[in-house]
């Protein structure tokens, strides 16, 4: 069962695992310092203070069990159609909400969406995400993202004759200026999105156009088997809250 939190709020964490994976090969489950890579996003789901269920929505019974073992709730398995490569989150998104309702009899009003493929969060970081969107009633979602190191308004676009040319303005001088003149620009990515129920059941999107910022620390995401090891060697020699949290815990994979 759900509880409300203390703001009269229910919620979960739901973290998305299937099981197909091209980049790296079964990267929800490849071990990092002993432990599977999804294991680190639910610890972290589990040491978020306004976090009572983590649920894990996968297509593989290999890492239903998994995740299990690692205290995540494993009710359901998602159906293949929606565990495709090109598959949208709304998919997996709208299945989680559609069988909590026809099972348990509501869905969540919240659902803290953590992609395992950015294992390294601070869960009081999670909390920050999650008490800003309460001050926000009419926000459809809350993203996270981190400032990009450098502004793509220097970049260029080439033309089909050859040439370049700026993303905003065709005069090449312009783009050298320092880049303190240039917007800020923010990169979208995984540490926390935090979607709502009622506005995803009543439109054709998960997200919506009243996004709601939130500005995250960088955290490397898995992509390749290059970030896997710089993510490994970055845990070894700086540790981890959540990697402490699995070791005093759970004993290490082989």
């Amino acid at each position: 069962m759900v509880r409300e939190n203390g703001c009269g709020v229910s919620m979960i964490a739901i973290i998305p695992a299937r099981d197909g994976s091209k980049g790296v090969p079964k990267k929800n489950i490849r071990l990092m310092g002993g432990y599977p890579l999804i294991a680190y996003s639910i610890a972290a789901a589990r040491l978020t203070k306004q976090i009572d269920r983590v649920v894990v929505s996968t297509d593989s019974e290999e890492i239903a069990e998994i995740s299990r073992h690692y205290g995540a709730d494993v009710p359901f398995i998602r159906p293949q159609a929606y565990a495709q490569d090109r598959s949208p989150d709304r998919d997996f998104v709208v299945h989680a909400i559609r069988w909590f309702e026809e099972h348990e009899g509501k869905a969540p009003e919240l659902l803290v969406h953590l992609r395992p493929t950015t294992p390294l969060r601070d869960p009081a970081i999670m909390d920050q995400a999650i008490k800003e969107i309460f001050k926000y009633p009419d926000a459809t979602c809350l993203r996270s993202a981190h400032p990009c190191p450098e502004s793509p308004f220097k970049w260029f676009l080439k033309k089909d004759d050859g040439f370049f040319t700026g993303l905003q303005t065709d005069d090449m001088d312009a783009l050298n200026r320092p880049r303190q003149m240039f917007p800020t620009v923010y990169v979208p990515d995984g540490y926390v999105d935090i979607l709502k129920t009622d506005f995803i059941k009543n439109s054709d999107s998960i997200h919506g156009n009243r996004v709601l910022a939130f500005i995250s620390p960088f955290c490397r995401e898995v992509d390749t088997i290059e970030d896997f090891e710089m993510l490994e060697f970055q845990v070894q020699r700086e540790g981890s809250l959540l990697l402490t949290y699995l070791k005093e815990n759970f004993s290490p994979e082989e």
